[in-house]
């Protein structure tokens, strides 16, 4: 199944899949036809057996039969539900109404009916893990956007994040004016006239000295300069 299968750094991504059943012929056919459509599914046939492989690899998914030895399914998903963020899937024999709605009360976010051919298992399955991949984005805090600012009488610059830079004397000045006119683009001339120097007696690639430096000093500070350099104008700073 090529749509479960998204791409990550080059690698290969699929859905981490547990299957829980004490049937071992059920559990078998299951997990050999979930691998043959490009699942990475593994086979456990009581409660404790997956717990100690989910303590060290925890899955995507867990499909749980609901009669098992020892702890049962429905115990089982409660407490996956409480302690994990993963898919659960009831598959079992079980069909009354009764039953669906209590193992999802009990924290399934599906519930199949035995006999099950591989293929709903493994739709269920992908669809369930893009919803919950969604979710999981969406919950995800945004990155800090940086909060520009000079402080110190202008002579310090922070980007709100923690990060400062103490500025030279040209630097205060050049940011200063563009800061005076943030998002816009401010003209050579208007940055020389900053700088206290003569228009008509400046080297005017001094500006772009001073910008390039600025740069790589805010670098080095763990700072990306939003400083941009309007070819054939002067320059803008626009966070």
């Amino acid at each position: 199944m090529a749509e479960e299968v998204s791409k990550q750094g080059g690698a290969t991504i699929t859905p981490l899949v547990y299957l829980v059943d004490d049937d071992g012929d059920f559990r078998d056919e299951m997990v050999l036809g979930l691998s043959s459509l490009g699942l990475e599914a593994h086979g456990f046939h009581d409660a404790a057996a997956l717990y100690r492989v989910c303590a060290a690899r925890p899955p995507d998914i867990v499909v749980l039969d609901i009669g098992l030895d020892g702890e049962d399914g429905l115990s089982i998903a409660a407490h996956l539900r409480v302690s994990q963020s993963l898919g659960i899937v009831i598959a079992t024999a079980r069909s009354s109404v009764d039953d669906r709605v209590d193992g999802l009360m009990k924290g399934a976010d599906a519930y199949l009916v035995k006999p099950i051919d591989v293929r709903e298992l493994a739709a269920t399955v992908v669809t369930l893990n893009e919803r919950l991949k969604g979710l999981r984005a969406a919950s995800r805090p945004l990155p800090a956007t940086p909060k520009w600012a000079l402080v110190e009488s202008g002579w310090v610059l922070t980007d709100g994040l923690g990060h400062r830079l103490r500025l030279t004397t040209s630097e205060q000045r050049f940011l200063g004016r563009l800061f005076s006119e943030r998002g816009k683009t401010v003209e050579r001339r208007v940055l020389v006239e900053a700088l206290g120097a003569d228009v008509y007696d400046f080297n005017y690639g001094h500006l772009d000295t001073i910008a390039s430096r600025l740069r790589r000093r805010a670098e080095k500070s763990n700072m990306s300069l939003p400083l941009h350099t309007i070819r054939g104008s002067g320059f803008t700073f626009s966070d």
